[in-house]
């Protein structure tokens, strides 16, 4: 298929700036591939809709205070640094930097603006309080930057970090969005986006679904860079993800495995989980998966472990909205976001959501 078959147009005032006053009140469309209908409800009220003692797989990854704002030694210009991934640990080094001995750690990081900068180039952030060196530039927007620190890495982070909201919310991160950009049951940090669909649980509401013989099963996959990446390609067969960490552990593969023995629906929380099940479980059977994937899901794809899905409403032209379009039909698919237009939902991350059965 081709790119312009994903495309679609949005009015700036569907794209949510800010989540919904409750986590679970958002807008829920249910959508059943079967009979091609739609129906309209609250997020709250899903578990009407859910198959019964369906499992239910949530992605357990925790944002990072990924994004940094600093100056660059010398000019006092402002750069803005996105974490994307670790790099191999460096041993502690010695600088004059920040006198004495500190820690190192390497990352690639997303940089903005790239114009102008040079290997070699330091910028410093919180007051000095964390150092980087630039030590390669690439030319798709991505470098690779030494910070210097002492103690925590993380709690360095913590503490001049900011919560990465994305492109697409024009405004700074508030204090709100600390914990309202996180899933109540995010634990594993390590991601720099986070994975929207599950935004909308509360913690009453899982304990009402479990209640109601809804079984849970967690998983990890570190949101990365390819959520912010644009398909450029004309045929989408020959784009290429960028590979994300899953961790997916012994006992809930076998937790999965039994799930689908005793005939019961896996209903995947987000497109990340999507990818994930459909990585462990490639061969039909899901077994663990520790490691990095660059499963491209587009239509064509055969599924071999997910029942149903619930998703938010994603950008045109994008992976996520292929990763939907290949679960449920181009057709009905296209059809449901205009439909959801037409219903005046909200798109993107503080969005509305589907549940597609």
């Amino acid at each position: 298929m081709n790119l312009a078959d994903f495309d679609y147009h949005l009015p700036a005032n569907s794209i949510a700036q800010f989540p919904c006053q409750r986590r679970d009140g958002s807008r829920l469309m249910v959508i059943d591939r079967a009979a091609r209908t739609f129906h309209h409800t609250r997020f709250s009220q899903i578990g009407e809709f859910l198959p019964a003692h369906a499992m239910l797989v949530l992605n357990d990854t925790k944002v990072m205070p990924a994004r940094l704002i600093g100056k660059k030694l010398g000019t006092e210009g402002k750069i803005e640094f996105l974490l994307v991934r670790e790099k191999p640990a460096d041993a502690p080094l010695k600088t004059a930097a920040v006198g004495g001995v500190c820690n190192s750690v390497t990352w690639e990081v997303l940089a903005k603006p790239q114009r102008n900068l040079k290997v070699r180039t330091q910028v410093s952030f919180g007051d000095g309080e964390l150092l980087a060196k630039v030590i390669e530039v690439q030319t798709d927007g991505r470098c690779h930057v030494r910070f210097y620190y002492k103690g925590d890495f993380a709690n360095v982070l913590a503490r001049v970090g900011q919560v990465p909201l994305p492109p697409y919310i024009k405004r700074a991160p508030t204090a709100e969005d600390v914990t309202r950009y996180q899933c109540v049951y995010a634990e594993a940090e390590g991601a720099i986006a986070a994975p929207t669909a599950g935004l909308h649980f509360t913690q009453g509401l899982l304990e009402k679904l479990q209640a109601n013989g809804i079984e849970t099963a967690a998983l990890t996959l570190h949101v990365g860079i390819g959520t912010f990446q644009p398909v450029k390609v004309e045929d989408i067969a020959t784009h290429k993800m960028h590979a994300e960490s899953i961790h997916l552990s012994a006992a809930v593969a076998a937790q999965l495995r039994n799930a689908r023995e005793a005939g019961r629906k896996i209903v995947a929380v987000g497109t990340t989980v999507v990818r994930a099940l459909e990585t462990a479980g490639r061969t039909g059977t899901v077994t663990p998966y520790h490691g990095e994937s660059e499963l491209f899901i587009y239509p064509g794809h055969q599924f071999k472990v997910v029942d149903a899905l619930i998703t938010n409403f994603h950008l045109p032209k994008s992976t996520l909205l292929m990763l939907v379009s290949a679960f449920a039909d181009v057709e009905l698919i296209r059809d449901a976001y205009q439909e959801a237009l037409r219903q005046n939902y909200r798109f993107y991350s503080y969005g509305d959501a589907m549940l597609i059965l």
